[in-house]
């Protein structure tokens, strides 16, 4: 049947009542060792790992620290010889990761604010020599991003192109001069073949459907309060991220302001026939909605209204056919071509790639591309995020949730960590299978509980675009 709006039950939108429990100590160790096995196979003899508060996954990944109004760096000898070390600024001292980890954290002062205490610290230099960065030694950085060899211009070169202060990368070139090299390792964590934060054990994906829990509930709740008259900043409030660590602003926009749709809330207030735009995302989960302020076609502006209508069917059309070709086995580029193949190209670019790797940070790296072969394998957390750009007039549409690829042993392993968790997945696989019309592989395992739901007029929620 062809897709349409219709009056639908809305999808259930609970929170579990406690928190899952945090990652133990010997999952890190087990992430640490996995690092430096990694590393030696590719040559590497130290790993020096950057975090701060925008980009701390890497370093969170590995030690469940994140570090909080400063800096963090932590060496790592990959022979094992010695422990991890962790430098802090004064203020992350006494939020040091689990000790049972076995990383030590040493104070080192200049990762502190301007005008703070700094005679406590040996010298960077110091430090690194103790943990192996030498002569000859070869290093390597993680930081937050690989490069092409497009951005410094010559082949091969890439490696050298390395995202942490020069102050830290200068130091360490010197240190190993006299045949040492100084190399961007991130890859051996995010790359888009077989980064070690793409395969996720069942306590993350335990976490990571607890925040999509959070976020799509949250989201829920701010469309629930969508009129005529609101303020995005009071509609805000209804995204309550419960003590979880944001991996994004809070993102509310109405009518002209939607266009940028990064911006955070404001006193702008929503017009009937507006657009808007809102997303949520904690540490795991991201959901993002986006639709008009109508309750029907007749409360949109007279020149969007036909084409809106095409838009957003197109659209759930595309986002039908992701859903029916994700699976454990599938390459990024098969995907890709799905939603590409009944994409209405008069109607819509994609922004971005249809579609990424979701971890502590919302977007890790993607194989959703044309002719990527990448295969898609259990245990990967995948947002669902194609991102439409209008070729008509100026509207919007967007829906954007997480899932997990989970074989059937990931599967039953889920079950018994947490039977509740399996069973909310499969009330979101009835509810999009038989309420909205989707075809799921059984590998596909949604995390939000608003997943594949989309109501394009917002006032009237329960007008939903479905296919059953």
């Amino acid at each position: 049947m062809s897709t349409k709006l219709q009056h639908c039950p809305l999808p259930e939108t609970d929170v579990p009542s406690t928190p899952p429990p945090p990652l133990s100590a010997a999952i890190y160790k087990s992430r640490i060792v996995a690092t430096c096995e990694r590393a030696r196979s590719a040559g590497v003899d130290v790993l020096v790992v950057w975090g701060d508060r925008e980009h701390s996954s890497n370093m969170s990944y590995l030690s469940g620290f994140d570090p909080r109004f400063e800096e963090a760096l932590m060496v790592i000898d990959t022979s094992g010889a010695r422990p991890p070390r962790l430098l802090v600024g004064n203020e992350c001292l006494g939020f040091a990761p689990d000790a049972e980890i076995g990383i030590a954290v040493e104070l080192w002062q200049d990762l502190s604010l301007m005008g703070q205490p700094r005679e406590r610290s040996r010298t960077l230099r110091d430090v690194l020599a103790g943990e192996g960065v030498v002569a000859g030694a070869r290093i390597g950085c993680i930081g937050w991003k690989t490069y092409s060899p497009a951005l410094l211009g010559t082949s091969g070169q890439a490696e050298q192109a390395i995202d942490m202060p020069a102050y830290v990368v200068d130091l360490l070139r010197e240190m190993t001069t006299g045949g040492g090299t100084v190399v961007n390792s991130t890859g051996i964590l995010m790359n888009v073949r077989d980064g070690l934060r793409l395969i996720n054990e069942p306590e993350q994906i335990r976490l990571f459907e607890y925040a999509a829990c959070v976020s799509s509930s949250g989201i829920m709740s701010l469309l629930q309060r969508v009129r005529p008259g609101v303020r995005e900043d009071d509609l805000e409030r209804e995204l309550d991220s419960r003590g979880l660590t944001l991996s994004c602003h809070r993102m509310v926009g109405f009518g002209e302001k939607a266009r940028r749709g990064l911006a955070s809330a404001s006193a702008n207030t929503a017009r009937q026939g507006d657009a808007l735009t809102t997303a949520f995302g904690v540490a795991g989960a991201l959901t993002c909605r986006a639709g008009a302020v109508a309750s029907g076609p007749e409360e949109m502006p007279e020149a969007a209204r036909d084409f809106y209508e095409k838009f957003f069917a197109n659209y759930v059309e595309v986002v039908r056919a992701w859903y029916a070709a994700a699976r454990v086995g599938a390459t990024g580029g098969e995907v890709f071509a799905a939603a590409e193949e009944v994409r209405d190209q008069s109607l819509f670019d994609f922004a971005l790639n249809p579609g990424h790797y979701l971890h502590l940070d919302e977007w890790v790296n993607s194989p959703f591309a044309k002719g990527n072969d990448v295969p898609l394998r259990s245990g990967m957390a995948i947002q669902v995020d194609i991102i439409p750009v209008s070729k008509g007039p100026f509207c919007y549409v967007n829906l954007e949730d997480g899932i997990v690829l989970a074989d059937e042993e990931l599967r039953e392993r889920l079950r018994r960590l947490d039977p509740a968790l399996m069973q909310r997945v499969e009330r979101r696989r009835a509810y999009m299978t038989a309420v909205l019309g989707y075809r799921l592989d059984e590998s596909v395992l949604p995390l939000g509980n608003t997943s594949g739901w989309l109501a394009p007029y917002v006032t009237n929620l329960s007008l939903a675009v479905t296919n059953a």
